[in-house]
């Protein structure tokens, strides 16, 4: 490797990608819970009927339908920066994290719904394939972390004393 594209690589570990780890960390914890939440949606006639008809796209329709959640949430989270620009963080905050949560779900649902279709599509079955390794392999390398591995001892103690303290307060009332 040369020293060019050494230098580049230390540059992206350092900086960039434990930022991108904390987000797709916070992805994947959502990812299951908020793909059900949309799987619930399912239930209702409307809806069923609009799964059914992406889960049948063909594999260039069901790429385009994957990425309407993207360019949908695209002016909200540009609205959100206005607003923080403007003074109005916590608002700005707020509308990102919201966009954040409902495009994760929508992204949940529709991969699942359009996945066997994307993967017949020889170039994005492996790009999909690289992604995911390099992404696991990143997050292992961030929840290996001392820093990762301490913070979660201290979270895991937060809660194990929050657990008791109910327990007291359970036990003093009751």
């Amino acid at each position: 490797m040369t020293f060019l594209r050494r230098l580049l690589a230390n540059l992206f570990n350092l900086t960039i990608a434990p930022v991108l780890a904390l987000v797709l960390i916070f992805e994947e914890w959502g990812w299951e819970p908020l793909a059900r939440l949309m799987e619930r949606l399912a239930k209702l006639p409307l809806w069923a009927r609009m799964e059914a008809f992406i889960a049948r796209l063909p594999p260039y329709g069901a790429l385009v339908v994957f990425f309407v959640p993207a360019l949908l949430l695209l002016p909200v989270k540009l609205l959100a920066l206005y607003w923080i620009s403007r003074g109005h963080a916590v608002l700005g905050v707020a509308v990102v994290l919201a966009a954040k949560m409902l495009g994760t779900a929508a992204v949940a649902r529709l991969f699942a719904l359009t996945q066997p279709a994307l993967m017949r599509l020889a170039w994005f079955a492996r790009l999909y394939g690289r992604w995911k390794l390099w992404k696991d392999a990143l997050i292992a390398r961030v929840k290996n972390s001392p820093v990762w591995r301490a913070t979660a001892a201290s979270a895991r103690a937060l809660r194990s004393s929050a657990r008791s303290m109910l327990q007291w307060i359970r036990g003093r009332i009751g």
